[in-house]
């Protein structure tokens, strides 16, 4: 059975990523086949993931997901793999207020779940025998989550290393690795995270020369032999959302990047056909199709090429007279009629929609959101529950008269009224969905 193992850390910025990526590299250069997950909602990270290992890599969000969702997710993620490498998000135990599917999408959730044993990135700068009164009670938190080992990171010498490393092994955790400064092996960054990594250049030389830093400051043998089976069940392989059709236009480029693999996964073993389009070399979704999906992304900034492709917007315009079109945040945005990108430009989108956004005017809209839809439709029939999150910073300057998609309430239950637009076949809103709830 294949064995995992959690990456985690106290908190963000701490270098879960450095050290998640370097150990799938090395380990996949030594020959391991090595699979990854990522903890919570997430859409970077993965294709970082999968650029490290060759294979898919996908979400378990333990807000969003029910129990045969997740288990199901972790074990078809595991299999043909020798090692399961799930990276966390935030601090281990961070999660939100209100408890979603199975919980509040913490991190330990899925530990305690799984079973699988804690490496915890430890940032030492700063600090020597103090690192091990953290990890201490990062140990001691929660009596269903093993701490089994620490890598310090940020270390400033082999005395700094030692001071800190002999107090932590004191507490019976062992020191795996210790990690000197190297900002040279920093990924690039934008507004939503990590510079993707289709775009980000060199990607292979970046992942190698992780691999080549992990493997010379962390002991490989020691990581591996951390790892434990899980002990959750096989769960179920029933698609998180159903297929919004048959024969489904997925847009595809730098403008529309944010799929959830779980989703598209699910569609195909439904038995969905998934087309996939370029509105950014002017493309029009196939003629065949019966649904077409404008994920989230980076429309922003790509306004102004958008705007001038006809053929993309014409067409988009015909398929909506014939079958539903569906829009998530970026694509909800190329949806509406205007789009104001950073510079105060503002380009005119498909109109498919009536709502009108800006980027120039940012403000930050961040969470889970608990929704369920207004009006029958190709994600389900009226009062279908639905999990899902908004991570974006445009505002929405005018929504038309267009009617809502969404009824929603944030993780703790507060109410935030109606969300998204719907009108005739076309509909979308800023929640990308996760699951059924």
């Amino acid at each position: 059975m294949t064995k995992g193992i959690i990456i985690a850390a106290p908190a963000s910025g701490t270098g879960k990523t450095t050290l998640t990526l370097g150990l799938l590299a090395a380990l996949r250069a030594r020959g391991v086949a090595v699979g990854a997950v990522k903890s919570g909602p997430d859409y970077i990270d993965p294709a970082f993931h999968r650029a490290a290992t060759g294979r898919p890599s996908v979400n378990l969000d333990t807000w969003a997901m029910g129990p045969d969702l997740l288990d199901g997710l972790a074990a078809r993620a595991a299999e043909s793999a020798d090692l399961l490498v799930c990276e966390a998000l935030m601090g281990l135990f961070d999660g939100v207020a209100g408890v979603g599917a199975t919980g509040t999408g913490s991190t330990a959730e899925i530990a305690a779940r799984t079973g699988w044993p804690v490496l915890l990135v430890v940032n030492a700068k700063g600090q020597s025998q103090s690192a091990a009164a953290l990890v201490k009670g990062f140990a001691t938190y929660r009596d269903d989550v093993t701490i089994g080992g620490v890598v310090l990171n940020n270390v400033g010498s082999l005395r700094h290393t030692s001071l800190a490393g002999t107090a932590i092994e004191a507490l019976g955790i062992p020191l795996l690795g210790a990690l000197p400064r190297a900002p040279d092996l920093s990924l690039p960054e934008r507004h939503l995270g990590l510079v993707q990594a289709d775009e980000t250049e060199g990607l292979s030389d970046r992942l190698a020369a992780l691999g080549r830093f992990i493997a010379g400051h962390v002991d490989l043998d020691r990581v591996v032999a951390l790892a434990k089976p899980s002990q959750a069940g096989r769960g179920s392989d029933a698609p998180a959302l159903p297929p919004p059709g048959q024969r489904i236009a997925i847009a595809q480029d730098a403008a529309f990047t944010f799929v959830y693999p779980h989703l598209t996964a699910g569609w195909q073993a439904a038995g969905a056909e998934l087309r996939f389009f370029s509105p950014l070399a002017d493309e029009a979704p196939p003629l065949d199709s019966d649904a077409v999906y404008l994920p989230g992304g980076y429309p922003e900034l790509h306004a102004g090429r958008l705007a001038a492709n006809h053929v993309f917007r014409d067409d988009l315009r015909a398929a909506a007279e014939r079958v539903p079109v569906y829009g998530e945040c970026g694509g909800y945005m190329v949806m509406g009629e205007t789009l104001e990108d950073a510079d105060g430009v503002t380009h005119k989108m498909t109109g498919l929609l009536g709502v009108r956004t800006s980027f120039a005017k940012r403000r930050l809209h961040l969470g889970y959101r608990r929704a369920s839809l207004l009006a029958d439709g190709p994600l389900g029939a009226a009062g279908t529950p639905l999990m899902g999150h908004e991570f974006h910073y445009a505002s929405t300057l005018s929504r038309g008269d267009d009617a809502p998609l969404l009824q929603a309430t944030a993780a703790d239950g507060s109410d935030l009224g109606a969300l998204g637009s719907r009108r005739g076949l076309a509909l979308g809103s800023f929640v990308h969905l996760i699951a059924r709830g």
